[in-house]
């Protein structure tokens, strides 16, 4: 099974697309967060391989050299997800199911929600529905204080302080140096932090609302994470109105893709044979 690279053109911009698999079976599109980019699920993909599912990765806006628009606003929600549902376009999927991570999961969750013609299931790997995280913070819970980070990436000089001393405070983050080495490079970061920039200032519950979701999904959370309380996954539940799975994982921090792939490809497998 050979993987294509691809190019994709998008509202005016260039995709690095990925595809792997069988040559027939369910499409699985898996979406990365910060500060990595879609080689995040580089263990995860030959466990679905095996278990008979194609593989989409998209090295998603501000990640991919050629879709690096300036403007913040570029970055906002409606954009990241306009932006996988071109890609998919682009390749003529017309159902897939839809993983993500971190940021890829806030805008899986999205995806999933406001467009559930386009998607068969949900895996949301670490991070909750947007009103789940909404009432996790309003609960009192330490969740406020997991999320505080937020107000350093949003700084005009969080590029600077990211970057110094070959990325120390990333790497101290539980990322390797080649994961983020991309990142490194000079001008990549602004793009990746623009997301936070886009839809964490101003009013956040308008900018992050989201619907309930109607597909069938699961929320797979690690007891590890320093960054997503167990509160904002398991509060999920109450967003997803269809067949809901709550799975947690012993040991393993915010890192699930990398730190735990037979988990988190297990967990995919599972939702696809549900179908």
């Amino acid at each position: 099974m050979e993987t294509e690279h691809l190019k994709v053109d998008y509202d005016g911009l260039t995709f690095d697309v990925k595809t792997s698999g069988p040559a027939r079976g369910p499409w699985v599109v898996l979406l990365h967060g910060f500060p990595v980019d879609s080689r995040c699920f580089d263990l995860v993909i030959p466990r679905l391989h095996d278990a008979g599912l194609r593989t989409v990765t998209i090295d998603q806006r501000g990640y991919s050299p050629g879709a690096r628009p300036e403007s913040v606003e570029d970055y906002r929600l409606d954009k990241l997800t306009g932006d996988v549902l071109g890609v998919l376009g682009h390749l003529n999927i017309a159902y897939s199911m839809v993983v993500g991570h971190d940021w890829g999961g806030i805008v899986a969750w999205q995806l999933a929600a406001k467009h559930p013609e386009r998607f068969t299931g949900l895996v949301a790997v670490s991070t909750g529905h947007p009103s789940a995280m909404r009432d996790a913070l309003q609960l009192g819970s330490d969740q406020r204080e997991r999320s505080s980070y937020i107000e350093k990436f949003i700084d005009p000089g969080a590029e600077e302080m990211l970057s110094a001393r070959e990325g120390v405070l990333l790497r101290r983050s539980g990322v390797t140096a080649d994961e983020i080495a991309p990142l490194l490079e000079p001008g990549a970061l602004t793009g990746p932090l623009n997301w936070y920039r886009a839809n964490f200032t101003g009013d956040i519950a308008e900018t992050l609302a989201c619907p309930p979701v109607e597909i069938p999904t699961t929320m797979l959370w690690s007891d590890g994470d320093s960054a997503l309380g167990r509160e904002q996954a398991e509060l999920s539940g109450r967003y997803a109105y269809g067949d809901f799975r709550f799975s947690t994982i012993t040991g393993v921090d915010h890192w699930v893709p990398q730190k735990a792939p037979e988990a988190v490809a297990s967990e995919i497998s599972l939702r696809s044979s549900w179908f």
